[in-house]
């Protein structure tokens, strides 16, 4: 049993859409980020960087428990553990990683920036707003163009980096994207939208999720809770 501590965030779905993707059985522990669950001392034993997700696999490498934090790290885990949707050769392995850092250092950091400017951040920064919208069209241009070449990020196969962008491109509208720009990426993100696995995986702790309004959760998301020594 796979214990998995998050909550409905991209980072949170990919994870949940692989384990749903694998069969894998695991138990949701939700993570109140609003609520400063991140900054509890337990949860920071298993994910230091207080951020979600976080899983304690109960059957580790060694047969012991494991835990790890970090979404890409836990997908790459969960894809050795059942040897699906990594690639079968060296070749696949390291092309269905790149892609995966791709969403890991650019994707999920520039389009979440987009998404604090553009509807988060207490104050209008025409510069910033600009700079992240703009960053977030590039993205997109990239991946575009590497669908118009091949049905999937990592080629002919569905992998942990499909898994990976797939939940940061539901907010696109978000992040002042009009599809009709992007007609490859469309395709992609229409097909894999209609998969069960990820159907259920983006459905997980989604009724818990709650609109950012009040102080105390822009406090601990984004104030000075951050920056604390917990």
């Amino acid at each position: 049993m796979i214990d998995v501590y998050s909550t409905a965030t991209p980072n949170g779905h990919k994870v949940h859409i692989m384990l749903e993707e694998c069969g894998l059985p695991y138990r949701i522990h939700h993570i109140n980020i609003g609520a400063g669950d991140q900054f509890k001392p337990e949860f920071l034993a298993i994910s230091p960087n207080n951020k979600i997700p976080a899983i304690v696999d109960e059957a580790g490498p060694d047969g012991r428990p494991m835990s790890l934090f970090e979404s890409g790290a836990i997908l790459i885990y969960l894809a050795s553990k059942t040897g699906k949707f990594l690639g079968n050769t060296d070749r696949e392995k390291f092309t269905t990683l790149q892609w995966l850092m791709f969403q890991m250092g650019g994707v999920g950091p520039m389009l979440g920036q987009a998404h604090h400017f553009r509807i988060y951040a207490p104050e209008k920064i025409d510069y910033a707003i600009d700079r992240y919208t703009n960053e977030a069209r590039r993205l997109y241009g990239v991946i575009d163009k590497r669908l118009a070449e091949s049905p999937y990020l990592a080629g002919d196969t569905y992998t942990i980096a499909d898994i990976a962008t797939f939940p940061w491109l539901r907010s696109w509208k978000n992040q002042g994207i009009d599809w009709a720009d992007y007609p490859y990426a469309k395709r992609w993100f229409d097909e894999i939208a209609a998969r069960p696995a990820v159907q259920r995986g983006v459905a997980v702790l989604a009724d818990l999720r709650k609109p950012l309004t009040d102080d105390k959760a822009r406090d601990m998301l984004f104030g000075a809770s951050q920056y604390k020594k917990h």
